[in-house]
């Protein structure tokens, strides 16, 4: 949980740093487009100037000033409307057929210098332009920076989840290894012992199913090849492994289909998922209830849905119930849901989900698998 908290932590700062840079950004660029605004309505005013003291000029008049104020000007759009509204001159613009129509748009912005009977019509420069339009092309980068860095965050995050479970479930499985060969070969000597005795097929079940479950813990990490398995035969493994060990207050109840379905999956991996949720159900129950599990069968897909009538989830917990580390129990890991979707999605490319939960009603789990 503490690297949740950071990962939450620096997501925030980025996010601070965002808004922080952006909001600079559109401060400076606002200060700097209205300095050059006003530069360029001086500039503008200068050449109206220099355009009235030339339409007015005679013999005596010098125009070599004048002129070279008028043709300085290579960068400003500008329309010179007379008194009757027709366009005498226009200078930097390159859609000569709908001049009037920008000359309007000038008047209505107010962008506009009145000199003796002409009116000087002016828009900003491309420049200007640009640099009005910039600051929204910065935080569109930030933004993306942002973006960019919390996903690599995560993926970093998920990448060093993914070394610690593997190497867990892998040092579990190699320490269960030692004991277990030694409890098989004393059950293999009580059998020798003592053929009889009813207890011992019953011993030796249960040490098959620890080397079951260490088989389990040693394919976490690795990708086992998926092969056809009946989905009707893992249910009923794991019915049956339920009703031996649970309370007969706990009803199990499970609706297949009249055929095999059958689906590329790792049964044994599988079945861990199945009990998993069944457990949990159990729990949510405390000892007494109804589970039951409905497997449907289509053209496309396979569906296993798990319905409790427990104590169900919290809608603002639905969402983090199988992030690595979250759970309600007061003795849980919060390692089960969470290695549930790792063999359903990452090893079997399904899908698994919350599909309905109601505090006090239940709680159904969905699984969805290709066929």
């Amino acid at each position: 949980m503490q690297w949740t908290d950071r990962i939450r932590q620096v997501k925030i700062l980025l996010v601070i740093a965002a808004i922080v840079i952006a909001v600079v950004s559109l401060l400076v660029s606002h200060y700097l487009v209205r300095d050059l605004q006003r530069e360029e309505r001086a500039k503008m005013e200068t050449w109206a100037e220099a355009l009235h003291t030339l339409n007015t000029a005679d013999e005596t008049t010098d125009l070599s000033l004048v002129l070279n104020v008028i043709q300085s000007n290579n960068t400003i759009p500008v329309i010179v409307v007379n008194s009757e509204g027709h366009i005498d001159d226009f200078r930097n613009i390159d859609d000569t057929l709908h001049i009037e129509a920008y000359a309007r748009r000038m008047m209505q912005a107010g962008d506009t210098i009145r000199i003796g009977g002409q009116l000087v019509c002016y828009d900003e420069s491309t420049m200007l332009k640009r640099l009005t339009q910039w600051p929204y092309v910065q935080l569109g980068i930030v933004m993306i920076f942002v973006v960019i860095a919390i996903f690599a965050l995560l993926s970093s995050k998920r990448a060093e989840q993914n070394k610690v479970w593997v190497g867990l479930s892998k040092e579990t499985a190699h320490q269960l290894g030692t004991p277990i060969s030694s409890l098989m070969a004393w059950v293999e000597i009580l059998k020798e012992n003592y053929p009889q005795d009813e207890l011992i097929p019953e011993m030796d079940q249960d040490v098959k199913r620890l080397q079951r479950i260490a088989d389990r813990f040693s394919k976490i990490g690795s990708l086992p090849e998926p092969v056809d398995a009946s989905m009707n035969e893992v249910l009923a493994h794991v019915v049956d492994y339920m009703d031996r060990r649970t309370s007969k207050k706990v009803e199990m109840v499970c609706h297949v289909p009249d055929h095999d379905v059958i689906v590329k999956m790792n049964a044994s991996l599988f079945e861990w998922v199945i009990e998993n949720l069944c457990k949990n159900a159990v729990d949510a129950m405390e000892g007494a209830g109804r589970i039951v599990l409905t497997l449907t069968d289509d053209d496309t897909r396979v569906a296993l849905e798990v319905q409790d009538n427990g104590k169900g989830i919290r809608k603002k917990d639905v969402k983090n119930v199988f992030t690595p580390g979250f759970t309600t129990k007061k003795r849980g890991w919060g390692l089960g849901l969470s290695l549930a979707r790792r063999i359903v999605e990452d090893y079997h490319h399904g899908r698994i989900f919350v599909k309905q939960s109601e505090v006090g009603v239940g709680t159904t789990f969905r699984i969805e698998m290709k066929k």
